[in-house]
């Protein structure tokens, strides 16, 4: 249990407040909602073949949804059979959930390392004693952004992101071939609100570093749609 505690510390902990002292103090003209940002997208383009590997297999999930549908229908009464087949399906069509894990994951982690630098408030003894001799320590970490305090729990850019979150799955909804079960209805309108619920509960940076997420993943998905509309004009396109 030490070891983890120690290695969860110095080398997860420490490097991320390190990493984003070093943002603040050189990339983001001192204002900490700047730099998360610029982390988060840093992380993201750290993560970003992961996100193509789930945007392709999105490319195909309607389709595989209605096999999956249909495969549950003929093997309601043999289990085993069914995940078996289910499995072929993803193999077939290449779906890799993995990648998807890996990239929640990680931000997941990230997002627990900055629950932890702003516990008891960022500007403390405590915490800049822990930067390395090579960073420059600020005699005071700027954590005011537009109209809240990414150290601090603010109404408006929870609610932002929970609204984003519920217009991504309608859009994600919209246009599917098959009629959204009771159970996905329902996912559409709780999630969100208990997205809002929990956020509201943190330090807006948590929020801050989704919404910043978020708007990474809409622009790949929209280059994703961009090409799978151009593949499908050039297979439609009549060859001469």
């Amino acid at each position: 249990m030490e070891i983890i505690t120690y290695f969860w510390h110095y080398y997860l902990y420490i490097p991320l407040f390190n990493f984003l002292i070093f943002l603040y103090n050189n990339y983001s003209n001192y204002n900490l909602g700047i730099a998360v940002i610029i982390l988060t997208v840093l992380l993201r383009l750290l993560l970003l073949p992961f996100s193509i590997l789930t945007e392709q297999s999105k490319i195909v999930s309607d389709k595989l949804t209605k096999e999956v549908r249909e495969i549950e229908k003929d093997f309601a009464a043999d289990v085993v059979k069914k995940k078996q087949m289910i499995r072929l399906a993803l193999k077939k069509r290449k779906v890799r959930p993995w990648a998807k894990a890996i990239v929640l994951g990680v931000q997941g982690l990230v997002l627990f390392l900055l629950y932890q630098v702003f516990l008891g408030g960022i500007n403390t003894e405590e915490k800049l004693h822990q930067l390395y001799p090579s960073i420059m320590r600020p005699d005071f970490v700027n954590t005011k952004f537009l109209w809240f305090n990414v150290g601090q729990k603010d109404l408006l850019i929870t609610f932002i992101v929970a609204l984003y979150i519920f217009v991504d799955i309608l859009i994600q909804r919209w246009g599917r071939s098959y009629k959204l079960s009771k159970k996905e209805q329902l996912f559409s309108l709780l999630f969100p609100a208990f997205c809002f619920l929990i956020l509201y509960s943190l330090p807006s940076v948590k929020s801050l570093f989704i919404l910043t997420s978020l708007v990474f993943s809409s622009i790949i998905s929209m280059i994703t749609i961009f090409i799978q509309i151009t593949l499908k004009q050039a297979e439609n396109k009549p060859q001469k």
